[in-house]
């Protein structure tokens, strides 16, 4: 091959790649060393039928690649081949056709061109975008539909339910959650009854203000309130635990020896929050209520029994049942959320993190669209 290279009557150089089933980087490194003597010597190389694994390697390895901005190449590549070298010095004209052609395969391996099309690139991402969603849809709903059977399971054959496991995780979820809840709970009454008094005492409709608050929490802010303290406590609780068992390979270990991971973690977690939210929920809609009723008392001029007596007549039983099945429904999505995402994490202690964020801010924004379509439903139901 070297006597022939050298031929001085040798002016192109067209290396076909139709057969060529590998091409590692040493061999296209080894191409790459022809071209270099090629151009010294004044003598066009050009690599043809290339195939994508191939291209790949020639675009990784190429020097203009490795030097030149990725946004900004000097030259398309020729328009017969796959080139290697700088055409400034050559006298064809590369087709436009297969420049377009090669600046998408450039692009499709992450590679350094753009698109001649300026808006490409923001169609590519949204197309990017809509995919990623489409897909973490996707595997909620198949995550969903396990948790589903393992549930089934679960009530079908009540003895294999670890009844331990759903004790404790009601204490962590709902016992230890009590004293935020009524503290969050409380200042939320406080606030509405005073801000409300502010505007009623215009009208002369002091009256009013224990109506109002406690209108607002059984109805809207005891079960959303809750929920969202649910979500930062125990959802993110539960992805990081999950978490941290698939990067210690315990979640593998379950699988050796024969345990449904979602039957053995994720079921005594949704089971304990679906128990413990509702009533939580109530704790917050008796704490904002007792809030109010302190600023009622100390500014309004209203009597204990006064204000007792508005709000029990606001109080409806279909209120409170929509308030605790919402509740319920809550506390579902978020143990839900929290596993799956759990189970998600891959690549160590850097996933965990990502994972739970993730977990708590899916889970928020869960949250408050399901509480949009319980409001819509519950006005077409009870009207």
């Amino acid at each position: 091959m070297s006597c022939q290279l050298s031929s001085q009557y040798l002016k192109n150089i067209t290396i076909d790649f139709t057969q060529v089933c590998y091409l590692d980087s040493a061999a296209a490194l080894a191409f790459v060393q022809i071209e270099k003597w090629a151009n010294g010597k004044n003598i066009q190389c050009r690599l043809i039928n290339l195939n994508d694994e191939s291209r790949g390697i020639f675009s990784v390895i190429h020097k203009v690649a490795l030097t030149d901005l990725p946004s900004k190449p000097d030259k398309p590549p020729d328009r017969s081949g796959y080139s290697l070298v700088d055409r400034r010095k050559s006298s064809s004209k590369p087709d436009k056709t297969q420049d377009r052609l090669t600046y998408r395969l450039f692009e499709r391996r992450g590679g350094p061109l753009q698109s001649a099309k300026p808006y490409a690139a923001f169609i590519r991402q949204v197309g990017q975008s809509s995919l990623a969603i489409a897909g973490e849809f996707r595997n909620f709903v198949t995550f969903i539909g396990e948790l589903l059977v393992a549930l089934f399971y679960t009530f079908r054959h009540p003895k294999t339910l670890r009844g331990q496991d759903v004790l404790f995780y009601v204490q962590r979820a709902g016992v230890d959650g009590l004293p935020i809840v009524a503290m969050i709970g409380a200042l939320m009454g406080l606030i509405m009854a005073f801000m409300s008094y502010l505007q009623f005492k215009q009208f002369g409709a002091n009256i009013y203000v224990p109506t109002l608050v406690s209108f607002a929490m059984i109805k809207e802010l005891g079960p959303i309130m809750t929920a969202i303290l649910v979500a930062g406590r125990s959802g993110s609780a539960f992805a990081a635990e999950i978490g941290t068992m698939v990067v210690n390979e315990e979640v593998d270990a379950l699988h050796t020896m024969g345990f449904d991971p979602i039957r053995f973690l994720a079921v005594p977690k949704v089971l304990a929050a679906v128990i413990v939210v509702p009533i939580l929920t109530i704790y917050a809609d008796l704490s904002g209520i007792i809030g109010g009723m302190i600023i009622g008392i100390t500014s309004l001029d209203l009597t204990l029994k006064t204000y007792i007596s508005q709000s029990i007549k606001t109080i409806q039983a279909f209120d409170v049942v929509a308030s605790l099945i919402k509740a319920a429904v809550f506390a579902g999505l978020i143990s839900a959320i929290g596993c799956q995402r759990g189970f998600q994490v891959r690549a160590g202690a850097q996933d965990v993190g990502k994972f739970t964020t993730s977990a708590v801010v899916t889970s928020i924004f869960l949250i408050v669209l399901t509480d949009s379509i319980f409001a819509v439903m519950l006005y077409y139901i009870k009207n």
